[in-house]
């Protein structure tokens, strides 16, 4: 089998740092190839994963134009997908088409199909997906989707619904040994800085426990105070007024002591380990229906206790009182904190291993692929 493996051209695959959809991508490929697949590629000149082949339009992510305003940003992601149906359109050895970008992906790919025909497509849901109602809601004929979630694609319209082939929940790369640190007192909120994922709350509870507390994730791709200064006092910088950065500014700031509370920025790959492996426990305050959960399976994959609220996709993930906690008020997301050396290390990381390993999750997109072909 031969799949066009569509990222988008907003970061390389994988991220030097935070990156959601990348990371998802990044832990995908390698355990299809090694179980046969062919991949190809569709991503920026500065992807580094060994891949059949690279297809890109831009050499670098293109990240950091996204807050500019539309009219001058519309252009990227399009530009990128006209260079994947031009791939496409020249060669014939692509069984299926695996597309991970927003709304662009699949209208585009949708029309290619409908005028030339094509590959089949299976597209992965990984937002919310409220945000774009009107295009939801009219799903495009002929584009197979997975969510990432059951409680996901419980909340999608109908015509999405319809659309859906199930749910595959993501994974994290498992290390061969575990990450071993010694274990402190801090929690840790891992993820971008934004009101969906409840920092705020996470800062008051410890502040109000004495617990010390890691914020590791950008602000709106900003990750030191200084980066942050320069934003805050350039009322023409295109992030001055970024909801990101008002949240950190309004919110999160005041918690912000550099001793009980401290902002560390984005980090990733063996930084990121080390910051799980060595605390308490990792907090999920979320104030949304989060979809995904990758950050709470990266800290059961590391023997770190997740403790969040009962929403979105938690309770999918997390086995309450065995493999974490799950809390329905804030004052409930205290008490569970201090409970935290409950839960075992150990089920964790077989609850890792069993559920969201890499393997488990190439070998459910493999049986996914044979479908969406087999339809087609």
């Amino acid at each position: 089998m031969k799949v066009l493996m569509n990222a988008g051209p907003w970061l390389p695959v994988p991220p030097s740092g935070y990156g959601g959809i990348e990371n998802v991508v990044a832990t995908l490929v390698p355990p299809l190839r090694a179980r046969g697949v062919e991949v190809v590629l569709a991503s920026v000149g500065e992807s580094a994963i060994e891949v059949d082949e690279l297809v890109s339009v831009f050499d670098e992510g293109q990240f950091r134009h996204l807050q500019k305003p539309y009219n001058q940003v519309m252009g990227l992601a399009h530009a990128h997908q006209a260079r994947v149906v031009a791939e496409l359109r020249r060669r014939d050895d692509i069984d299926l088409v695996h597309d991970h970008l927003e709304v662009v992906g699949p209208a585009v790919l949708s029309a290619f199909r409908g005028g030339s025909g094509g590959p089949p497509v299976l597209h992965t849901l990984h937002w919310d997906l409220r945000k774009h109602p009107a295009f939801y809601g009219a799903w495009p004929a002929g584009i197979a989707v997975n969510g990432v979630s059951r409680s996901q694609l419980e909340r999608a319209p109908r015509a999405l619904r319809e659309a859906a082939l199930g749910a595959i929940h993501l994974a994290t790369p498992l290390a061969d040994a575990p990450v071993t640190a010694p274990r402190e007192e801090h929690l840790v909120v891992m993820g971008r800085i934004c009101g969906l994922k409840g920092q705020h709350i996470a800062a008051r509870v410890c502040q109000k426990l004495g617990l010390p507390l890691v914020l590791a994730g950008p602000v709106s791709g900003l990750n030191t105070p200084a980066e942050l200064d320069r934003v805050l006092s350039d009322p023409e910088h295109p992030l001055h007024g970024h909801p990101d950065v008002r949240y950190h500014q309004e919110e999160v700031s005041r918690y912000l002591d550099g001793d009980l509370v401290r902002w560390i920025g984005g980090v990733g790959g063996p930084d990121r380990d080390r910051v799980y492996a060595s605390a308490r426990a990792a907090l999920f305050p979320i104030q949304w229906d989060e979809p995904g959960g990758t950050a709470v399976v990266e800290a059961m994959a590391l023997g770190i206790p997740p403790i969040g609220f009962r929403r979105g996709c938690l309770p999918e993930l997390i086995d309450h009182g065995r493999t974490g906690f799950l809390a329905d008020t804030e004052e409930e997301l205290a008490e569970l904190v201090l409970r935290a050396e409950e839960i075992d290390p150990e089920e964790c990381r077989r609850e890792a291993r069993a559920r969201f390993s890499p393997g488990v999750m190439a070998d459910r997109y493999l049986e996914m692929y044979e479908r969406v072909i087999g339809r087609a």
